[in-house]
């Protein structure tokens, strides 16, 4: 699951044909869970023009596995990834464990970050079973342990001592700045949701790379289900100057965390607010891109909630109440496209 490429990795992608109707302005970048059921990666490609998509697992850029699936009309050739990389192993990552990790947890990465975290009542019981075994634990229990420890992240931090990531840590992983989810009164039960619904910095950030030498004088960008700012976090990382945001994000948690951003790292744009996707007819982003003269680069994450593999009784596909909401980014970026070239929008 490499794409196109991924840094280091030979027998390199530098060249595809993109449909005609796929061709910019402005680019797209559309981005959702790799393993969803099947068919609806087939419907994503054939309602965004038909552009192949891209795989990719994270655990090529970071420490923690992210697979992911992107369809985008950005070029290929001449990627370059953020630097400095980012530890590639959980021991790279968090050093400190070490010490405490035994020989039989041969994990070397972690698994996907979720929106959630083991409980105490968990981590205790894992305490006193490896307390109860006498020198190394049975095989039963080591199995036991094991498959906790991959379902839920744990890290070692004592002796016979686990626990789950915490919100910086996890913050870390994915690429944003350390406290990125933190302040305004944000609870860590939310900053986890925010986190595990986030971009991997470093893995998008390799995508928007070839956009650096196109925009030295900065981008437009439309951010759909923008969550807290990766789509944003990424340009600004690669040095990308970001002329005019406009951020579409259901959530007043998300929408708090990515203005805390933009003011803290002194942005020199237009953040505009927008809270939710159905407010953009054609007569909104007319308007919008009257302003700022059209969008170079529109970006969105639909939400996966009923597509993704932990939530098996609600799989109900692209045609579930939150998934459904992919429509609107494929409505959007068509309106968007339409309006820039002067034509009438294909979807109704």
């Amino acid at each position: 699951m490499i794409g196109f490429g991924v840094p280091n990795e030979p027998d390199q992608i530098t060249h595809r044909v993109l449909p005609e109707a796929a061709l910019g302005p402005p680019y797209f970048y559309y981005e959702n869970v790799a393993l969803a059921p099947k068919g609806v990666w087939t419907t994503i490609s054939r309602f965004l023009y038909d552009v192949e998509p891209e795989f990719v697992d994270s655990k090529f850029f970071c420490a923690a596995a992210r697979k992911r699936g992107y369809v985008h009309n950005l070029p290929i050739d001449n990627r370059f990834p953020l630097l400095p990389f980012p530890p590639r192993t959980i021991h790279e990552a968090f050093p400190l464990t070490r010490k405490w990790w035994p020989s039989w947890d041969t994990r070397t990465k972690l698994n996907c970050l979720q929106t959630c975290i083991a409980s105490a009542r968990l981590t205790d019981k894992i305490r006193k079973a490896l307390e109860d075994s006498d020198g190394e634990p049975l095989l039963g229990i080591q199995k036991f342990v094991l498959e906790q420890c991959r379902k839920w992240n744990l890290v070692w931090v004592g002796r016979n001592k686990v626990a789950p990531l915490e919100p910086d840590e996890v913050e870390m992983l994915l690429g944003f700045p350390r406290n990125h989810t933190r302040g305004g009164g944000i609870s860590r039960t939310d900053r986890y949701k925010s986190l595990g619904n986030s971009f991997q910095i470093d893995t998008v950030a390799y995508h928007f790379s070839v956009l650096k030498d196109k925009f030295p004088g900065g981008i437009n960008l439309l951010s759909l289900f923008s969550g807290i700012g990766g789509a944003e976090v990424a340009l600004h990382r690669l040095g990308i100057p970001l002329k005019n945001v406009v951020a579409v994000e259901i959530a007043e948690v998300n929408r708090n965390i990515l203005r805390s951003w933009w003011e803290q790292t002194n942005q020199r744009g237009t953040l505009t607010d927008i809270q939710d996707v159905q407010e953009l007819n054609g007569d909104r982003l007319e308007q919008l891109i009257k302003n700022f003269g059209g969008f170079d680069l529109v970006v969105g994450g639909s939400p996966c909630n009923n597509l993704t593999g932990s939530n098996r009784y609600h799989r109900d596909g692209l045609e579930g109440k939150d998934s459904a909401l992919f429509f609107d980014f494929c409505r959007i970026l068509d309106l968007v496209k339409c309006i820039m070239n002067g034509t009438k929008s294909m979807i109704v």
